[in-house]
């Protein structure tokens, strides 16, 4: 190191050239570096949510998330592990890939064997949500909705339909699907007894329900020199009116659907 020395020695102006450019440079470059907290690890992963209302932790593992695994290992290439986390009506399967994976191929294998997989599920299990992001990926924000006045199906209709929409807009944000709170659905209440004595079941009451609520393209027609929009009757406009849909004719007069059960907005 003595040499170093010697050199500083017989040429101080280059050194003290340099320890004014490295004065100088060396807080600009240290202003100037981006620093960032959450790294990229490189190894790509694959989100996958079921989710099935009313269904247990339990159930929710063993009658979809098992199954759903080994189409994983049977189809999806350069799989490294799969992890489940099996609640409450909902399901959620993390794979990780290889870190040489090429994502776009995995995402497609993944997708169409999930579209696959929903066939040995319980009926009525709708297709699930797919997301894309690595393991660096961690949630930065935890959002709460509660509420004195509202209900819980109130609640969740706000965080879903009016907080979440505008959370999106942030660059590189992900924003998943809100957990908690009651889903709005159609809820028809059947009467055992009363469809026991006109001979119905709920089968036909269901029968009877889809095929008078379909979606039929009508056009339009011109009479005269004005075009109007031809509007069929072929679906409810209110969930009151649906009471009132015929479902069997028995003994020469017609069942209507407030005869055996009740339709309601329920969750």
């Amino acid at each position: 190191m003595t040499w170093l020395v010697k050199v500083a020695l017989d040429r101080p102006y280059t050194f003290i050239v340099m320890a004014l450019m490295i004065l100088i440079f060396g807080p600009l470059a240290a202003l100037r570096t981006p620093t960032d907290i959450f790294p990229n690890i490189g190894i790509p992963v694959v989100g996958v949510a079921f989710s099935y209302t009313g269904l247990s932790p339990d159930e929710m593992g063993a009658r979809m998330l098992s199954n759903y695994e080994r189409f994983l290992s049977t189809t999806v290439n350069d799989v490294e592990h799969v992890e489940s986390t099996s609640m409450t009506g909902l399901g959620i399967v993390k794979i990780f890939f290889q870190p040489n994976v090429d994502i776009r191929l995995a995402t497609a294998q993944v997708t169409s064997v999930s579209q696959t997989g929903i066939r040995q599920m319980p009926q009525g299990t709708l297709p699930p949500l797919i997301l894309n992001y690595s393991a660096s990926t961690v949630p930065v924000l935890q959002m709460a909705f509660s509420s004195t006045s509202l209900s819980e199906q109130q609640v969740l209709d706000y965080s879903q339909n009016f907080a979440r929409p505008r959370l999106t807009t942030v660059p590189g944000a992900a924003i998943p699907y809100s957990y908690g709170g009651k889903f709005r659905s159609v809820q028809i209440d059947l009467d055992p007894q009363a469809m026991q004595a006109r001979g119905l079941s709920a089968t036909d009451v269901q029968n009877a329900f889809v095929s008078q609520n379909q979606i039929v393209p009508t056009g339009n027609i011109k009479i005269g020199s004005i075009q109007y929009v031809v509007k069929l009757n072929n679906a409810t406009d209110t969930i009151e009116a649906m009471n009132d849909l015929p479902v069997k004719t028995v003994g020469g007069g017609t069942v209507f659907l407030h005869d055996v059960g009740h339709v309601r907005d329920g969750n």
